[in-house]
């Protein structure tokens, strides 16, 4: 007797109910030996009940063994092989999330012991982790993208798939998210449609990894290596699929030499080795395998020039510029990829490579197109400039190649169009950064020699009244003195180190500040106009020095449209248009200019029909002292000027042409980005009081230390606070003036200091003297900009003068600064 459990089981009884069934057949066997009176039929009647119980047990023990065998524990050594992947980590867990087995990348990636939920990614990631398993558990799959795995800070791809027979386990597959590369997408082409093009034209393609692994390939090539068309060669060594004879001929590891001997081609796909950045891995390879062994003396020709075609099928769908030259350097073929790289995209190719590069390189290229052609297959690349780029050298490619037809040299470049215009714009904006250097230094310099020019003059203005012979040549030579001191101000604005006086604003209020101004300095022949875009963003940025920004674009474009007007008919009208715009951090990033961060702008754009930008120049507008004017008629320092305000204000400008109809510009457009202010409102400057009235505030005189190397500065700044009633103790640089306050034991009222000097400088120097007269104010002079000098020295309680000054502005600065240090000692 065999009991049925609700589970659906069959199972033995247990002992008590085994132990009832012979009793019971010991019972009925008395029972027929009483009432028949035989005991040979009772017994027989017995061992026929006993053979029948012991006949159900057997079976069902046999049956109970099968089951056992049909569903124990799997063994997780086989699935270990089977899951075994250098390219994808995967694991196997079970109800209770537990790792019940994981192949060996799982292990290296992330440590194989704990269950994926478990793993050390953020919370944001093992929350979609998570996600992606209940999904699995309800849908039989489930997927998430872009988890980043802290202890490594590379990015997966994770794919989960309920698994066994009873769908109790879950399969886990990883997969590392790599940085996009020039070669991406040719492993989609390749497994897919296009490579069932390739497979029946007797091409088979594989994309190989610098290491030797098959990333990619076609369905025929899995065919022919494997014996299906779904067998997944990903992960292979590519070498393990191919043999070679004693003939040094090629054939598939599973056809032998009963199978077609096979054309190798190996095609880089990396443009140029120097480019590749360190620690890099260097990009994969596509192999190409003819059907056939061409080249060979025996095969037809029609079998060498059956092969040109679907070569050139497969070189025109790789994103890598590749052509194909003869053995007298003559172009066979190019693909598109190649076209557009040399800029040849409408006018098809020459018909030599030397046609495409400069006069100097015509001869080397040459030389070695035909060097490759006619020696032993060999690759290299060489450094050639284009003739339509003359400035960017290119790395061109070249290889040999043999048994192809007519085709004997390979040569490929890839379009590196975004390349060059990202290298551009940071060489353009590291010379930029160069030049305002020079010219920061160069400003500083000669405002020291206009310091001393100006101080000399008020001196001698003191000494003459108007009406003597030498008093107008002293006024004329202190005027070109000021407007010398202008032109280093605007220099200090190219290499953002003037002061500015940055208020948070609203740019449309400074455009119609300006407008009159503008409208006036625009005439007749030129229409102004305004146009505002809604829910623009504050800026923080000094109203003066925008205004300036606008008047001097403006005055530029005006000029560049009366020269333009000068060769247009009389009816002819330019058009000057000023817009502001917001942009969003969305907007920032789809325009792709890495040097610009992704925020919230707030623009302006000023544009003209004066014709544009011609394209040597527009490179150069921004740089100090160029200009295409002519001579006397523009000081070059106008663009740059604009550029040093808006890049001192944390703004980024751009110069573009706008296109007409043709295709031909029509005007220039200038873009000035200035990022949206988040931050409070600061609090309404306090007016700024008139020097006479500050120098009123303080007659009391006092003992002053003034420190200074240029000899020519430091006398003029002597005599000037002479004659205003000080005390003045002078040194020629920083230890000097230390010096004299350690050692004399005077008591100083206020140190008058240079910055920048040899061997001790001012802040350097006035650290020290603190440690002795802890509350002595500093007044520092310098060229360079307030804003930039308190950002790079942190005293307290000091006071700044920009050079050049006159006597009478360092006069006025030092009471101002006695006085405010009165008033705190009496508040003290």
């Amino acid at each position: 007797m065999i009991t049925r459990f609700a589970d659906g089981s069959d199972r033995l009884p247990p002992l008590p109910l085994m132990a009832g069934l012979l009793g019971a057949a010991l019972l009925s066997a008395i029972l027929i030996w009483l009432v028949g009176g035989s005991m040979l039929v009772a017994a027989a009647y017995a061992g026929g009940l006993l053979v029948l119980i012991l006949a159900l047990l057997l079976t069902n023990g046999l049956r109970g063994a099968a089951e056992q065998d049909g569903h124990g524990q799997p063994d997780w050594s086989v699935t270990h092989a089977a899951i075994e992947n250098r390219r994808r980590a995967i694991a196997i867990t079970d109800r209770a999330n537990r790792v019940v087995c994981s192949n060996t990348c799982y292990d290296q990636w992330f440590g194989g012991e704990a269950a994926p939920p478990e793993l050390g990614f953020d919370e944001s990631d093992r929350d979609r982790l998570t996600g992606a398993a209940r999904g699995a558990w309800r849908d039989g799959v489930g997927t998430a993208e872009d988890l980043t795995f802290a202890a490594s800070g590379k990015n997966y791809k994770l794919e989960v798939e309920r698994s066994g027979r009873g769908e109790d386990y879950l399969v886990w597959r990883f997969t590392e998210m790599v940085v996009a590369n020039s070669y991406d997408g040719v492993a989609e082409r390749i497994s897919g449609p296009f490579g069932y093009m390739m497979s029946r034209a007797g091409l088979e393609v594989a994309l190989v990894a610098s290491d030797g692994v098959v990333m990619a390939h076609t369905p025929g090539m899995a065919t022919r290596a494997m014996g299906t068309p779904d067998a997944d060669l990903r992960g292979s060594e590519f070498v393990q699929l191919l043999r070679t004879d004693d003939r040094d001929r090629i054939f598939f590891a599973r056809e032998g030499q009963q199978g077609t001997p096979q054309t190798l081609v190996q095609v880089s796909l990396e443009p140029d080795r120097k480019s590749r950045q360190q620690g890099q891995p260097p990009a994969p390879s596509t192999m190409v395998l003819i059907d056939g062994q061409v080249g060979i003396g025996n095969r037809p020709d029609g079998a060498q020039s059956a092969a040109i075609p679907q070569l050139e099928a497969l070189l025109s769908a790789l994103p890598l510029g590749l052509a194909l030259t003869d053995r007298d350097g003559r172009f066979l073929f190019a693909n598109k990829a190649f076209l557009r790289a040399v800029e040849r995209e409408q006018q098809g190719l020459p018909q030599y490579p030397s046609d495409l590069v400069v006069r100097e390189d015509k001869g080397v290229l040459s030389d070695t197109v035909r060097r490759f052609a006619r020696g032993s297959a060999a690759s290299g690349d060489m450094a050639v400039r284009l003739a339509g780029d003359k400035e960017e050298p290119i790395s061109l490619g070249l290889a040999g190649v043999r048994g192809l037809g007519d085709a004997a040299v390979l040569l490929s470049l890839s379009d590196s169009t975004e390349e060059k215009r990202l290298r551009r714009q940071v060489a353009q904006a590291t010379k930029m950064q160069a030049v305002g250097q020079l010219a920061g230094g160069v400003a500083h310099d000669f405002n020291n020699v206009l310091t001393a020019i100006i101080g000399y003059c008020d001196l001698m203005l003191l000494r003459h009244t108007p009406g003597d012979s030498d008093y107008d040549d002293i006024q004329q030579i202190k005027a070109n003195s000021n407007r010398a001191a202008s032109l280093t101000r605007q220099l200090l604005a190219f290499s953002r180190q003037q002061t500015l006086r940055p208020v948070v604003l609203q740019l449309p209020d400074v455009v119609s500040e300006v407008s009159q101004l503008l409208k006036r300095l625009m005439g007749d022949k030129i229409e102004y106009s305004i146009r505002h875009d809604r829910e623009l963003g504050p800026v923080r940025a000094d109203p003066q020095q925008l205004e300036q920004v606008i008047i001097n674009l403006a005055v530029n474009a005006r000029d560049a449209m009366h020269s333009y007007g000068q060769n247009a008919p009389n009816d002819w009208k330019g058009r000057l248009t000023l817009a502001t715009r917001r942009v969003s951090a969305r907007d920032v990033r789809k325009m792709g200019i890495d040097i610009m961060p992704a925020d919230d702008y707030t623009v302006l754009i000023v544009q003209d029909t004066g014709g544009g930008i011609p394209r040597d120049v527009i490179n150069k507008i921004f740089e100090p002292f160029f200009t295409t004017k002519e001579q006397g008629k523009g000081t070059g320092l106008g663009l740059s000027t604009v550029y040093g305000i808006v890049k001192q204000s944390n703004g980024f400008i751009f110069a573009d042409n706008v296109q007409g109809p043709g295709g031909n510009p029509v005007g220039a457009r200038f873009t000035m980005y200035l990022p949206v202010h988040r931050g409070e409102m600061p609090r309404a400057a306090k007016p700024r009081r008139d020097e006479s009235e500050k120098a009123s505030e303080w007659s009391a005189g006092g003992k002053l230390l003034l420190v200074e190397d240029e000899d020519t500065v430091r006398a003029v700044a002597e005599r000037a606070l002479t004659r205003a009633g000080y005390a003045v103790t002078t040194a020629s640089d920083g230890e000097i003036g230390l010096g004299i306050v350690a050692n004399s034991g005077e008591q100083f009222d206020l140190v008058v200091s240079d910055v920048v000097m040899p061997v001790m400088d001012g802040p350097a120097m006035a650290r020290a003297i603190r440690r002795v007269q802890p509350d002595i104010p500093i007044l520092f002079m310098s060229g360079y900009a307030e804003e930039h000098l308190r950002n790079e020295i942190d005293i307290e309680n000091m006071h700044f003068i920009p050079k050049p000054f006159s006597v009478q502005q360092i006069n006025a600065k030092v009471a101002d600064v006695l006085s405010l240090q009165k008033r705190k000692r009496e508040k003290a």
